[in-house]
């Protein structure tokens, strides 16, 4: 009776893999498209703005990132990889930033040094009346972006599905020496 339930649970985490594997396939096709939009799309704004306005010399002096991918790790599965806002907190950073006491009274106006700097548009280092194409270029590469943490979580995923299923296998062999 092991044996056929172990059968089954192989059956199933190969059907498992084959389907992570489809997937995979897909996101890399729906990733390739986007990067290639979104060049094509900074090629038709280099054309509109010329050459010389969209290129490295209009980035700014000191670059903040608009988004972070964040690893999560579980210990009983793989690691997923998630793409968040750069100026989002996860629950292990909210709290308070110094176990000092601080004066309440007395002159606040002054900013404090460490609160986040709400991090510009990059669109705006261009100008402020962009084309249109320009847009649809950082909306390509921003959904390349998520596309490419979906895939890396993905590949993961089949590479821990792969590890189990060669334990499985293994155990199957042990149980059952015969042809499997």
């Amino acid at each position: 009776m092991a044996v056929s339930a172990l059968r089954e649970e192989l059956d199933s985490r190969f059907l498992q893999l084959l389907s992570d594997l489809e997937e995979l396939e897909a996101k890399r096709a729906a990733l390739n498209a986007r990067v290639e939009e979104g060049w094509l799309s900074l090629a038709k704004a280099r054309y509109a703005m010329g050459a010389k306005s969209v290129g490295p010399l209009q980035y700014a002096s000191r670059m903040e990132p608009q988004v972070c991918v964040r690893a999560s790790d579980a210990q009983d599965g793989p690691q997923t990889f998630r793409v968040i806002k750069a100026d989002a907190q996860t629950p292990e950073e909210v709290g308070p930033r110094e176990a000092s006491l601080r004066r309440r009274k007395g002159p606040t106006k002054t900013q404090e040094s460490g609160s986040p700097v709400v991090p510009q548009d990059p669109l705006n280092w261009f100008g402020i009346l962009v084309p249109h194409s320009l847009r649809q270029a950082q909306a390509s590469f921003r959904d390349g972006l998520q596309l490419a943490a979906d895939i890396a979580s993905l590949q993961t995923r089949i590479n821990w599905g792969r590890s189990q299923l060669r334990g499985l296998q293994k155990k199957l062999k042990e149980l059952d020496p015969g042809p499997a």
